[in-house]
């Protein structure tokens, strides 16, 4: 048996958070059509991803769905929420649906904790839930206002997820939640991250590789996942999952587009990880993983590559999904 794990879930958005990084497929992105984003879809399913993780259902003061907390999006798909959930259903794929970002991005700390940005949170997800949640893909939510794990989990942060758990199960029992931290090198994997754990209300928790933004190694990740498998065994909550990183940065780190890394950094991304962790995601699908010749191409040519590198690598090893 392989000692790998494939790749069964990617991130998705309509448009990329940050400009700068994403410059070299938001353009794409912001004029497909609702046939192209179906076409991307099945390249994703074709690809093996079964998770989907939609980014944001806002961003920057609008909206992906019809609401009265901001405007719409002005993308040329009119109604890219309703699109992506119809066509994942088809797919027979899950989507933790974002409850974010209903406040400014970058202000992570302030989303979390100011009394109005928390009310427009709750009530997306109302209307998210009561709009959407007929979807059979409509698997549960996840929670884009990351923070940094330095040493343990943050209160607020602890406060903030459980909030918004709490308020899921009383929209529908049955959705799952997912978070996906970043600092991982910096956790201290013992007994008091146990317990913070154990205190935590998600069901899965993915944390950042931070290889592609230059943090970790494919030499480190293997301690902190290691010791992460162990915390959460001791735990017995939340099931451990990795956010593997597909992506380098053009130029400088944060301040440049973001371009598909090399297939043989990411194969080490996977092996490294794949001993320790339940499932592994990836930021992200789009952009970085191109199928050539498709009519949904978002990203620069090395992104047909990488596709291209990793479908040969899948077969040829004799992996499946």
């Amino acid at each position: 048996m392989s000692a790998f794990k494939l790749i069964t879930g990617s991130w998705i958005e309509f448009q990329h958070h940050s400009r700068q990084e994403g410059a070299l497929y938001n353009p794409a992105c912001a004029a497909f059509t609702p046939e192209q984003w179906r076409i991307l879809l099945g390249d994703m399913r074709g690809a093996g991803m079964e998770y989907l993780v939609l980014l944001a259902t806002a961003l920057d003061d609008a909206a992906y769905f019809q609401t009265d907390i901001y405007p719409p999006s002005r993308l040329a798909c009119p109604n890219p929420l309703e699109v992506l959930l119809d066509e994942a259903d088809r797919l027979g794929m899950k989507v933790f649906v974002s409850n974010g970002f209903y406040g400014n991005w970058r202000e992570t700390e302030l989303n979390m904790t100011r009394p109005e940005r928390l009310d427009r949170v709750l009530r997306a997800m109302e209307q998210l839930a009561e709009r959407f949640g007929g979807h059979p893909s409509f698997y549960g939510w996840y929670y884009p206002d990351e923070c940094w794990l330095r040493g343990g989990i943050p209160q607020l942060f602890a406060e903030y997820v459980n909030l918004s758990s709490a308020h899921s199960r009383r929209l529908n029992p049955r959705f799952r939640t997912l978070i996906a931290p970043y600092g991982t090198k910096d956790i201290r994997a013992d007994d008091s991250y146990v317990r913070d754990l154990e205190a935590l209300d998600v069901d899965f928790i993915a944390y950042q590789d931070e290889v592609g933004v230059r943090k970790s190694s494919t030499e480190e990740t293997p301690r902190y996942y290691e010791a992460l498998r162990r915390a959460h065994d001791k735990a017995g909550r939340a099931a451990l999952w990795a956010d593997v990183e597909l992506f380098t940065f053009q130029g400088e780190t944060y301040q440049s587009p973001l371009l598909p890394a090399p297939f043989e950094r990411i194969r080490r991304q996977l092996e490294a990880v794949s001993p320790y962790v339940d499932r592994i995601l990836a930021y992200q699908y789009q952009g970085m993983l191109s199928r050539p010749g498709s009519a949904a191409f978002a990203g620069a040519p090395e992104s047909a590559r990488l596709y291209e590198d990793y479908m040969a690598w899948r077969d040829s090893a004799g992996l499946r999904d």
